[in-house]
């Protein structure tokens, strides 16, 4: 098992291998490419000096990422070990007829929800600060959802535009990506990380419960990411891919 990431621009190289690593329509290449984009718009943020709390941003960077790398080669290496938000995209990332936008949503789902408030416990505690809603960490941490909002709404762009998504619209008025789209919101899964962060700090003395907490999040977690990757094909969509 390969070691936990030291910096922001080793964790952007990662993600780039992963990215090289299958073809573009992957699941995991999906998320990894939207993941990567975000990352690297953090990384530019903290070379300006944006953030009042420049250290903490940086280990939480590379503390959550590394979730992702360990989720992933847990699953590579016995696929009963990955945790269970992670599975439903692992499982199917080379499976047709899901939308590349559906795979970057169900990987942001399971990294935000059930990775981001473990990141945030073990950054916390690694730096002593405490989670508190006033605090320059929770300001700095709003600052990434503007990032991660116009990286996701250029994802939805690149899909939703051109002839082939206004056929497939008019033809398929209740699609499914519509739904899809509906069910996810960047600001408010990172609002309910950060509320998760807390619960799980607030439980750091008590092992057994915060280790409940966790894996009762984590199956949650999953059931939401199953949702988001039913398929979303469409005859417009098929025809599509044999016309390229």
């Amino acid at each position: 098992m390969s070691s936990a990431p030291s910096s922001v621009p080793e964790v952007i190289q990662r993600l780039q291998a992963i990215e090289a690593s299958a073809p573009h329509t992957d699941g995991v290449v999906c998320f990894a490419r939207l993941y990567r984009q975000v990352t690297q718009d953090v990384d530019a943020e903290l070379k300006r000096r944006g953030f009042s709390d420049a250290p903490f941003m940086e280990r939480l960077d590379v503390s959550f990422a590394g979730l992702f790398f360990s989720a992933l080669e847990s699953y590579e290496r016995d696929p009963a070990s990955a945790p269970s938000a992670w599975k439903p995209l692992f499982t199917q990332r080379s499976r047709r007829g899901i939308a590349p936008l559906q795979f970057a949503l169900a990987g942001m789902n399971a990294h935000i929800n059930r990775d981001l408030p473990v990141a945030l416990v073990t950054t916390s505690e690694g730096l002593h600060v405490e989670l508190s809603e006033r605090s320059p960490e929770h300001g700095d941490f709003e600052r990434i959802n503007a990032l991660l909002s116009q990286v996701e709404a250029h994802l939805k762009r690149a899909y939703l535009t051109g002839w082939l998504a206004w056929v497939d619209r008019l033809v398929h008025r209740l699609r499914r990506i519509d739904d899809v789209i509906a069910m996810w919101d960047v600001a408010r899964a990172r609002d309910a990380a950060w509320t998760n962060g807390q619960a799980l700090w607030a439980l750091r003395d008590q092992p057994g419960l915060a280790s409940q907490f966790l894996l009762t999040l984590d199956r949650m977690v999953g059931l939401a990411s199953r949702g988001l990757l039913v398929p979303a094909d469409s005859f417009p969509q098929r025809l599509g891919r044999l016309l390229r």
